[in-house]
């Protein structure tokens, strides 16, 4: 019986360890090695780590969890979680099953993308989500963001601040005249050809066969969590502007008592920094509800 069993060792789930291995507790890290930002080769935004191999991020975080000797890590993929508070059971693809007084999900989100061609490949290389994690990169040069939704329009806007900018509607949505105007003001322009593909660094072609290039690209995907053990379990989901995620309280546990969650799959915006603090968040919150059972 562990302490605390954490579905996902990224970022979140690493620093919410931490709290707890530091509280002397047990903690089991089950991690299928999925980390959302593992074709990106530099982490930028997250203080004292400015410009890291989010890799190497990852790796220091675990050497230095491993270092405390109530850490289990164990390398799989979980298929199924049940139980009630101070008795669930986790049980891996493999048929392993654990148990465990509590739960965290920490298993991050898929990103769904546009379908251009040629976009995926360049997913977190030249095309990104984060202006804040990769914007001061692209050296105020032409960005382009490419239109999922209405939260695109407010990406457009906002990086104006970062470089020039052009919309890139895909025919996906129109524009209203209010939207064309402060897009107008911002020093944004608006192109309402459809992609055709994507091609070299962030090179765009478009239908009419005219080729734009962009120092970078951004798109708003819709994201879902990576994992549905958490709503097969019955944890709730709640809809966000950025796509679904799992219903936490203030304490960072689910519609399930004695089940958290924290990171990408359960707050929004996201960035390594937030998931983090949010992560650093769940482990003292679990570690209190182990103190004061009744609350």
């Amino acid at each position: 019986m562990q302490d605390v069993i954490l579905v996902g060792g990224g970022y979140a789930g690493m620093a919410a360890a931490l709290q707890l291995l530091r509280a002397r507790r047990s903690v089991l890290i089950i991690d299928a090695g999925m980390r959302r930002n593992r074709s990106a080769s530099h982490s930028y935004g997250f203080l004292g780590q400015d410009g890291v191999d989010p890799a190497e991020l990852a790796g220091i975080a675990r050497t230095q969890l491993e270092a405390y000797p109530t850490l289990t890590w164990k390398e799989g993929e979980v298929a199924s979680a049940a139980g009630e508070n101070d008795a669930f059971q986790v049980t891996l693809t493999t048929g392993e099953r654990f148990e465990t007084r509590r739960l965290l999900f920490a298993t991050g989100v898929t990103d769904g993308l546009p379908s251009v061609p040629g976009l995926a490949e360049r997913w977190g290389r030249s095309v990104f989500h984060c202006p804040y994690c990769h914007g001061y990169e692209l050296d105020q040069g032409h960005i382009g963001v490419i239109a999922t939704g209405p939260m695109s329009v407010h990406q457009a806007q906002l990086l104006t601040e970062w470089g020039k900018v052009t919309f890139l509607t895909n025919a996906l949505m129109p524009l209203d005249d209010e939207t064309r105007t402060d897009l107008h003001r911002r020093g944004a322009t608006m192109e309402e050809t459809p992609i055709d593909r994507i091609e070299g660094k962030a090179e765009v072609f478009l239908t009419d066969g005219r080729r734009v290039d962009f120092a970078g690209l951004f798109t708003a995907p819709i994201c879902s969590p990576a994992s549905a053990v958490a709503e097969t379990m019955g944890c709730a989901l709640i809809e966000t502007p950025m796509g679904s995620q799992l219903r936490t309280s203030d304490e960072k546990e689910t519609s399930i008592r004695g089940v958290f969650a924290c990171g990408d799959v359960a707050r929004a915006p996201h960035s390594v920094s937030l998931a983090v603090a949010d992560g650093a968040t769940a482990g003292a919150q679990i570690h209190r509800s182990l103190v004061w059972p009744s609350r």
